[in-house]
């Protein structure tokens, strides 16, 4: 289990303060849930006495003690000017979103933290916020700003993670990188930016799941350990090529969903940077493929430890969904 049974209840306050922030009719009340949020979030952060711990929960509180004072103050500004108000709950929310060019924390507060924290801070903690996001578009003004920030965040996320060594941080500009497609997604309709969500979120718990079990946190932790089976190398490959975007796996499917929609509506330029950045996304997860491809060869196979089969059963589970892609075909034959 991730968390011990007596931190379950700040993992139900999480939730609880998520769906307070969407069901809320004010943005007093959305801020209150944000801010229950926050608060259940930092005891999942520091769950041992770690300074690494305590400095990525102390990092998140101070970014997110801002972006919640920037929330507030802007919307008690909505009653005397109106627009002004809602382009700063816009950048609040930004903030919170860790959408470039306020993602400089996020990486930051992920290399301190573990895997399943990464996996809330990378899903469940963006809900929220991104729900917000989608009930600010009223005008035009805020949709081309919406597009211009996707666009700014596709850049950053794949520029950011090249020559990185660290798992935690190359995770953390592909979640920046993701931000840009589901925020263009935003932009484009209300609900197919959740199924691009779900479906992320799948993907992450299966890729967060299978390092926290493994205790992988660099590259250099895949080849020292025991990693270097067939098993293990075809799993962890699948996944990231599957997060990647990469046909026919199943990341693919909202991306390429997110393309016929963007040519529809003559979206060409921001389709442009984002196919540019998902290309260079597949560049740094390959570096990690072709170190699995190397590492295959039985000469190098030095590490000489074996781990039975029952005991990768359910990453094998959690890996099968990446595969939803391959049964795309028989969709348009029904059809």
């Amino acid at each position: 289990m991730f968390f011990p049974l007596s931190y379950i209840i700040f993992v139900f306050t999480l939730i609880l303060g998520s769906i307070i922030s969407i069901s809320s009719s004010s943005w007093f009340g959305a801020w209150v849930g944000l801010e229950l949020n926050m608060m259940s979030f930092i005891p999942l952060i520091t769950l041992k006495m770690n300074s690494y711990y305590s400095e990525a929960a102390l990092k998140y509180f101070l970014i997110q003690a801002l972006g919640s004072a920037l929330f507030i103050s802007s919307g008690f500004l909505s009653l005397l000017f109106f627009y002004i108000s809602y382009i700063l709950i816009f950048l609040a929310l930004l903030l919170k979103l860790a959408s470039a060019p306020f993602h400089f924390w996020f990486p930051q507060v992920m290399e301190g933290l573990n895997w399943p924290q990464i996996f809330l801070l990378s899903s469940i903690q963006k809900l929220a916020p991104m729900i917000l996001l989608s009930y600010l578009l009223i005008n035009s003004i805020l949709i081309k700003m919406v597009i211009f920030f996707s666009i700014l965040s596709a850049i950053v996320g794949a520029l950011g993670g090249l020559n990185l060594l660290q798992l935690r941080k190359i995770i953390a500009f592909s979640s920046i990188n993701h931000m840009s497609w589901m925020m263009i997604a935003i932009s484009t309709g209300d609900v197919f930016w959740l199924i691009y969500f779900i479906i992320y979120t799948f993907i992450l718990l299966s890729i967060t799941s299978m390092f926290y079990n493994l205790q992988m946190f660099t590259l250099s932790n895949l080849i020292q350990s025991d990693q270097n089976s067939v098993l293990h190398s075809i799993l962890i490959s699948f996944n990231l090529l599957s997060l990647g975007g990469l046909p026919p796996f199943t990341g693919f499917i909202p991306k390429w969903m997110l393309i016929q929609m963007m040519v529809n509506m003559n979206m060409y330029i921001p389709l442009f940077f984002l196919l540019f950045s998902a290309l260079i996304t597949l560049y740094f997860y390959l570096r990690i493929i072709i170190m699995f491809i190397v590492l295959l060869n039985p000469i190098m196979n030095f590490n000489m430890k074996y781990k039975s089969l029952t005991s990768n059963t359910p990453m094998m589970m959690k890996t099968f969904f990446n595969f939803i892609g391959l049964l795309l075909p028989i969709y348009f034959l029904l059809i």
